[in-house]
């Protein structure tokens, strides 16, 4: 079949381009089991952005028309049946069709422009900052959570306070005075995960159309939250030992840039750590221009070749910095605990960002971590964790080192989960994930880190997943196909028939 589209229709691309498709799919002209074009290779045809072809194919995907993944393609699904088109479309004549506000229609297509990487087992998983599952200590937080109920029963299954549960607070409290951070329980608010004090503490400082500065390149799902609060992004380079001051100075000093988000340990993706000084000359711009820093310090307790240098929250003297942790990464994703130290009227506004929100958090979970922190199971399970993942780290730099083709930089962080590769040459990593999965090897794109999306030959490698062995196999599979790509002829096109 043959798909057109036409800027002056004034319906949306992507709206023309799932139509087509799903009127041959559903007369079968286009059968079961049948490969469509990548969702490159269409974009190119048809003259349009990729972003727009993906939005074409995630409503089909969504009707149960099309089914894809990353190294395998998009097919026709098997029960995509020909001869109910008239049935289908009297259907989709009677079913409401909701407007999406502009914010999530923002969201969408942030979101809908991120990799997919598919449910196959079998590629060496490098893509996702998850903690390795066998490495978990189930059994310990098992018996944490059994005695929290059974200790005190009924009430962690009631609603609490928007603060969180007061035991896991107090602790919370003290770990971060270990730390540096001169904080008390009262100065604590529990969330679910940094992920989510993120979002709050954007909303403390921000509102719609504001803006927020980032490091570039930054944590992907920071961008999410801004886009999904109608934020706008600063972006502000991030050099060998820090975000540039200079520019940084410059962007804070404008009246409509609210906030400065950062994570200055262990940064996500590059992996790198601002220095001492870069962190004390970092507090000094900010106290200068009189705008609140965001730390994420989600990997604090993941310093597996000593300690980090102090939170930024431990030198500020001023109440200039929010420090959001996270057991997420340290322990597991699951118990979705995290924590946010601020001061001042800033908690009042917190515990009211939480009921607006959620109302309360899961307290028998905040119990059991409580539990499993005053136990000293949290301590002993980071003693066998951190030389693990010291040995993963060392196998990924030694592996980058003996296979990369020339011209390959990376970085070697301190500690955390991830390394930062940028590639030689041209290569945009978006478009070599698919190859690299057909390979045998996952990684994520440098694009989904960057405040733009634009072109990377960047990517992001976790070593928290794979054992030493996947490490050193990924890293060689992603060697030849980034060498195929280096020495590949350009590619012809195609033609725009299906």
């Amino acid at each position: 079949m043959q798909v057109e589209v036409s800027r002056g229709q004034g319906r949306p691309v992507y709206e023309q381009i799932a139509a087509q498709l799903r009127a041959a799919i559903e007369s079968g002209e286009v059968g079961a089991g049948q490969r469509l074009p990548t969702i490159r290779a269409l974009a190119q045809r048809l003259g349009v952005n990729r972003d727009t072809v993906a939005l074409a194919y995630d409503a089909l995907s969504a009707e149960g028309l099309i089914e894809s993944g990353v190294g395998r393609g998009t097919f026709v699904a098997q029960q995509a049946a020909a001869g109910d088109g008239d049935a289908a479309a009297a259907e989709r004549g009677a079913r409401f069709e909701p407007l999406l506000s502009p914010l999530t229609a923002r969201l969408l297509a942030f979101e809908r422009a991120r990799p997919r990487f598919g449910s196959d087992a079998g590629p060496v998983p490098m893509h996702a900052l998850i903690p390795d599952p066998s490495l978990y200590p189930v059994g310990e937080f098992r018996r944490a959570l059994s005695r929290v109920l059974r200790e005190d029963g009924a009430s962690l299954l009631a609603y609490g306070g928007p603060e969180g549960h007061p035991a896991m607070r107090q602790l919370q409290a003290e770990r971060l005075r270990l730390a540096g951070i001169d904080v008390s329980a009262e100065e604590v608010v529990l969330c679910h995960g940094a992920s989510q004090g993120i979002t709050l503490v954007l909303r403390l400082f921000a509102e719609p159309g504001d803006v927020v500065a980032l490091e570039e390149p930054t944590y992907n799902n920071v961008l999410a939250s801004v886009f999904g609060l109608g934020l706008r992004t600063a972006p502000v380079p991030l050099r060998e030992d820090g975000p540039d001051l200079a520019v940084l100075e410059r962007t804070l000093a404008r009246p409509e840039v609210k906030a400065f988000y950062t994570i200055p340990s262990f940064h996500n993706p590059t992996g790198a750590t601002t220095s001492l000084a870069a962190r004390r000359a970092l507090l000094a711009v900010a106290a200068r221009c009189g705008k609140p820093i965001i730390e994420d310090g989600y990997e604090l307790d993941l310093a597996w070749l000593g300690h980090a240098p102090q939170p930024l929250a431990a030198l500020d003297r001023s109440g200039l910095v929010v420090h959001l942790s996270s057991y997420s990464k340290s322990l597991f994703p699951g118990a979705r605990v995290g924590s946010i130290a601020a001061r001042g009227a800033l908690v009042e506004g917190l515990h009211a960002q939480k009921r607006a929100t959620d109302h309360s958090d899961a307290m028998c979970l905040q119990a059991a971590l409580a539990e499993l922190v005053s136990s000293g199971a949290y301590d002993r399970h980071l003693a066998r964790l951190l030389p693990v993942l010291r040995a993963r780290c060392e196998a990924l730099v030694e592996a980058l080192a003996a296979e990369m083709p020339e011209g390959t930089r990376f970085t070697r962080p301190e500690g955390g989960l991830q390394v930062w590769v940028e590639l030689p040459g041209d290569l945009d990593t978006h478009e070599l994930l698919a190859d690299a999965a057909r390979a045998g090897v996952l990684f994520a794109p440098g694009a989904q880190f960057h405040h733009d999306g634009r072109r990377s030959r960047a990517l992001r490698l976790c070593f928290a997943l794979p054992d030493v062995d996947a490490i050193r196999r990924g890293v060689a599979l992603l060697g030849k196909v980034v060498e195929a790509r280096l020495g590949a002829e350009p590619r012809t096109r195609a033609s725009v028939h299906i």
